[in-house]
This record gives C-alpha cells, structure tokens and sequence, in this order.
C-alpha cells in the first residue's frame, strides 16, 4: 500500500502547516466526516468481499472439472482480493481512531506489505488474462502453443514473484512513528530521503498501474475489434458457431472485470500522480495539500470496491460460472433431493 490511509497527513501537510498555516483552511470538520464514514464503509466491503471471494475459490478449487486458463489467472485474482480484505479491517480501525494506530510495529509492516502485494498482483493477473484473450482471439494459430495450463501456472508464480518483490519497501519502511503536531503515533513509511518517497510514488503508478492498464486497454481492443470483425463475417456466412458463443460469452465476462478494476482504480492513481507533482513542486499551496489528502483517502476508498465486486459480476454475467457453482453446490445436497437445473454433462467454458 502507499501512504494512501494515512500518511499524506504527515507527508504533505506538516512542512506546509508550520510555515503558512494561516493560509490552511480548517477542514476539521470534514476529516470527521472520513473518521465516520470510510470505517463503516471499508467493514462492509470486507464482508461481502471476503464472503464473494471464498465463494469463487471454493467454486473453482471443489469443482470436480479441471480449471480453464481463465479460470487459473481469475482464482489467483480472487487470493490476492482475499489477502487484501483480511488486511483492510485494520486500516478501518486506523482511520476510526483518526491515524492513530494501536497494533503494534509487525502488523503496520504486515499488513501494508500485503495491501501493497494485491495492488501489483491484482493488475498483472488481469494483464496475464487480456494475453490469454487477445492470443485465443488475435492470434489463434500462431501462439497455440503457449496457451496452456502449465504456462498459465507458471506466470500466476511469477506475477505473485514479482508482486511479493514490488511489497518490499512497504515491509521494510513502515514503521510506528509519533507526530507530536497531531498527537498521534502513525503507521507511516518513513523512507531515508524524501526522494524515496516520490520514487515509490512514481513506481505505483507507473509500473504499478499506468504501464499494466495501458497493456489491458491495447489487449481488450484489439480482442474486441478481433470478435466484431468474426461476427461480421458469420453474418456474412449466415452461420452461427456454437463455440465462438461462449468464447464471446467467456471474453464479455473479462472485459467486465477489467472495466471495473480500471474505474474503481483510476482515481486513485490519478491522485497518486498529482501527489507526485505536488512533492516535486510542480504544483504548490497549502489548498493543493488538502485537497490532495481528501482525493487519495477516498480514491483508495472507491478502489477497496474493486476487491468485493469481481465476484458479484461473475455471478450475474458468468454463465459458466453459475454452472460450475450450481455443480459444486449440488456435491453437498442429499443424493435424494437433486437439483433438476443442474446438468453435469455441460460443457464449461469460463
């Protein structure tokens, strides 16, 4: 995680509160207004997100079929969304105790390690599935090869590699600090210079969001325009292929996802980015300052969002999804109560 829940509080403000504070507005009453409303906010999504997110990798782990391509890079998703939820009731407490952390050096480090684990895991998972796509779609004969479950194995070991390896930082530097101006001991990171801080800074949002969603918009493009060209020539052909059906059906379910991850993700990083510009001096002002506390507080708030809607979406627009689930719920009804909407014998195609 960056500094995000708490600590453009010290960053930005503290330098800027002791030389102009008189040009500072009092916005007192508006950060009570996060104390309240972002705590309850973050509990809810912790729950529907971790109930949502055990559903899918009980679905896809006791589902007695083997796991599409897909299907691997979205229960790897659904971890690292599990991993993230665990770790956000701490923050909501943080922030209801208005930054002041109570619980200790380990779990400050820990737990921002594996916040920051799910924000690089979370977007290559979903630059490894537009692959997946663009090459099933795009190029479907040349890349055939490299289409397969080991392959697709391998990279789900090596983005969480090099998610692990990106959460580094965030492990090394968090620490429990005290801010004698706001009386609080904070868990902040508390890098060498503060050039390291705008390092980090431009590391999340260029590698860690800028690069990745620049790749899924190409990927997701050029697979739609690839779908759209096949379909005009089905039209063409007056003919309808039963498999480039739910191909369409498997990809409308991706597009989805990546949608959502990229509007629930891109104020934050928006913010991030002006952050940067703010500590550069590029923009400058105490009202700059404010305004950027409140924008990355409740643009990570929207991005918490992400982690809890993905299973919801494959509940209403995965079809194949509902199958596998509707198969896996049935292994554990009474042999003499079936359920007559399930059929075994359906192809599933995530």
């Amino acid at each position: 995680m960056t500094e995000t829940p708490l600590l453009n509080i010290s960053s930005s403000n503290q330098n800027e509160n002791k030389t102009n504070s008189a040009l500072c507005p009092d916005l007192n009453d508006w950060w009570e207004i996060v104390y309240y409303i972002v705590p309850k906010y973050i509990d809810t999504i912790c729950v529907i997100g971790i109930l949502g997110n055990v559903f899918v990798v009980f679905t896809y782990s006791l589902h007695k079929g083997s796991l599409k391509i897909a299907e691997i890079y979205l229960m790897n998703l659904a971890v690292a969304d599990l991993i993230f939820l665990t770790c956000l009731p701490f923050w909501a407490v943080n922030i209801r105790n208005k930054f002041n952390w109570p619980f200790g050096n380990f779990l400050c480090r820990s737990t921002s390690a594996s916040i920051s684990l799910n924000t690089y895991t979370s977007i290559y998972l979903l630059v490894a599935v537009s692959v997946d796509r663009y090459l099933s779609f795009v190029h479907t004969l040349n890349h055939r090869g490299i289409r397969s479950k080991t392959t697709a194995k391998g990279i789900c070991l090596l983005t969480w590699f090099f998610g692990i390896l990106l959460s580094v930082p965030a492990f090394m530097f968090r620490t429990v600090k005290h801010f004698p101006l706001w009386n609080i001991s904070a868990c902040t990171l508390d890098f060498p210079t503060p050039s390291w801080v705008t390092a980090e800074r431009l590391i999340l949002n260029i590698v860690g969001f800028a690069l990745p969603s620049a790749a899924i918009i190409f990927l997701n493009f050029s697979t739609i325009r690839s779908l759209q060209k096949k379909a005009r020539e089905l039209r063409g052909l007056r003919t309808k292929s039963c498999k480039e059906h739910k191909d369409t059906k498997a990809t409308r379910l991706i597009f989805i996802v990546v949608l959502m991850f990229l509007l629930c993700w891109t104020p934050y990083h928006f913010f991030v980015f002006l952050d940067v510009l703010y500590r550069t001096e590029v923009i400058k002002g105490c009202l700059w300052g404010e305004v950027l506390n409140f924008g990355e507080q409740f643009g990570y708030t929207l991005a918490t969002t992400n982690s809890c809607i993905n299973p919801v979406i494959y509940v209403f627009v995965g079809k194949y999804f509902r199958q596998k689930a509707s198969e896996v719920f049935s292994q554990f009804i009474s042999c003499g109560f079936p359920l007559s909407w399930v059929s075994s014998k359906k192809s599933l195609h995530i």
